[in-house]
């Protein structure tokens, strides 16, 4: 019996892996009630701790919610909305959205509401989802993101690198996230509620936990620019 030998990858398998958490990976917008287990939680927050940073600062401290308490600070962060629309974010948000960027804010969107049959004249409707954001989409957990107020811009940049190295960890221990600048809008009374010091800066926060794989809302994934819109190669 002959057998035929299959080509081998030029690369090594953790990258292959990596793109397989890159491609799988997105924003849950609807969760299933079940809990994250701790030790996978410290599992998902060790790796994302080594992600790089300036100076080795490790700018981040992060605030993550058990099952209890994501419920009590759901229904407290949603009835404050309620009354309280008006943001009050840490870090200024977008001049505005321009150009391609606009463009892809609105696609963004636009899908999401299609997918739930919302239709782009129904404002009350596409309000009821918003404030889904205050539900954290029924996850079980928020991590909140924080961050020295000292360290400025560059620590948000850090931050960044932070929140991404955390949603691929938790899609490789098999948890889906949703980061949510929305958390962030209402900065003061997130503060308080979780009593977080006044020195620290409230960059955005994540939902996480089991996506409900059945709810329309995860029915739809987002394309990526090609390198063609995103890179401007420097030959000389």
């Amino acid at each position: 019996m002959n057998c035929v030998a299959m080509p081998m990858s030029p690369y090594p398998p953790w990258i292959s892996a990596l793109n397989d958490l890159l491609v799988s990976r997105h924003s849950c917008r609807a969760f299933q009630s079940t809990s994250v287990p701790t030790a996978t939680i410290k599992d998902i927050l060790n790796s994302a701790q080594r992600t790089a940073t300036w100076c080795n600062t490790q700018p981040w401290l992060s605030y993550v919610t058990s099952s209890t308490a994501t419920d009590r600070f759901r229904r407290a962060l949603y009835e404050h909305a309620m009354v309280l629309p008006e943001s009050a974010p840490d870090i200024p948000w977008p001049r505005e959205y321009r150009g391609v960027y606009l463009k892809r804010r609105r696609d963004a969107g636009y899908t999401l509401y299609r997918s739930l049959g919302i239709g782009r004249e129904d404002a009350k409707a596409r309000q009821r989802q918003l404030l889904e954001n205050y539900r954290f989409f029924g996850a079980p957990h928020v991590l909140l993101v924080t961050t020295d107020k000292a360290l400025g811009p560059y620590a948000y940049l850090d931050c960044g690198g932070y929140v991404s190295n955390f949603l691929l960890a938790a899609r490789a221990h098999g948890v889906d996230s949703c980061a949510q600048a929305a958390i962030a809008h209402h900065a003061p009374f997130v503060r308080h509620y979780l009593k977080i010091p006044d020195e620290q800066t409230i960059v955005c926060g994540i939902s996480f936990g089991y996506a409900d794989t059945t709810h329309p809302a995860n029915s739809f994934r987002l394309d990526r620019a090609d390198l063609a819109e995103a890179v401007r190669w420097i030959d000389q």
